[in-house]
């Protein structure tokens, strides 16, 4: 069983026990249901430096990356630091996140939230919304065409946009029209291995109506030039960042730089 397989064993489990505790009723009473959600599309769309940071604490394959900073301080300091949104890792028991951490942030930040989990059941769309989530993603790697059509639906329906994230070219015929951001992954979600070049060589096969945006790996600016090339609009950063003392701090010299450079090339 590969670390993919066992998240998904897992992630069963866990939602078969939560759906008896907190029932879809209970989680449409929440008071983050009622609430408009922002747009990431149209953040990225009109950002000039497309970073979205993500909040992560752990990995598998890298075990705790960050354990002592608050989720309220770093997410306040990303939104400072001027990301066109922010992700959070809610999967507890590989990537010690929680909803809760979810639940802390959006109200003190006015910038789209990333769920990033791993949705195997409609449960978990309707967990989304009722926790604050703007965004959610669906791993190409883990669902159906259908699923991800229908999955896409119902997240659609309950005001949440949805990024489909693909590891390979075989996973790009899953993408379906109800799809707002197309996530290439240059992280294997079975070995956890890094493949720098992945994006570079799934982008052109991407349909150009999709927004693209690049996950994982990404600790340079020059990096971001070469994949801005290639047509990604967003790119989502959360080890380099998380790494170090002062996540925030770190996530503003490195859009300062990027921004920098980006004027100086206009």
């Amino acid at each position: 069983m590969n670390i993919l397989e066992k998240i998904v064993y897992v992630k069963q489990k866990e939602v078969y026990k939560n759906k008896i505790v907190c029932p879809v009723k209970k989680l449409e009473n929440s008071s983050f249901f009622e609430r408009k959600t922002l747009s990431l599309v149209k953040n990225i769309k009109t950002s000039h430096t497309g970073i979205i940071a993500e909040f992560k604490c752990k990995s598998p394959s890298k075990g705790i990356i960050n354990n002592t900073e608050s989720v309220e301080k770093v997410v306040k300091d990303y939104e400072s630091a001027g990301v066109c949104g922010i992700s959070i890792l809610t999967e507890k028991h590989f990537f010690s996140g929680k909803n809760e951490n979810l639940k802390k942030s959006r109200p003190i930040v006015s910038v789209p939230i990333l769920r990033k989990d791993f949705i195997i059941d409609e449960y978990q769309i309707i967990e989304s919304k009722s926790i604050g989530a703007d965004v959610i993603l669906l791993i190409a790697g883990i669902l159906s065409k259908n699923q991800i059509s229908d999955f896409s639906k119902l997240a659609k329906s309950i005001d949440l946009e949805v990024i489909i994230e693909i590891h390979n070219e075989f996973e790009i015929e899953k993408i379906t029209e109800s799809s707002d951001i197309i996530g290439i992954n240059s992280r294997s979600l079975k070995t956890f291995i890094v493949d720098y070049n992945n994006c570079l060589k799934l982008s052109s096969k991407i349909p150009n109506n999709y927004i693209k945006i690049a996950e994982s790996g990404i600790d340079d600016v020059n990096h971001i030039f070469k994949l801005r090339k290639q047509g990604f609009k967003g790119f989502l950063i959360g080890e380099y960042f998380m790494r170090k003392k002062d996540p925030g701090k770190i996530c503003k010299y490195f859009i300062e730089s990027l921004s920098k450079r980006l004027n100086q090339k206009d």
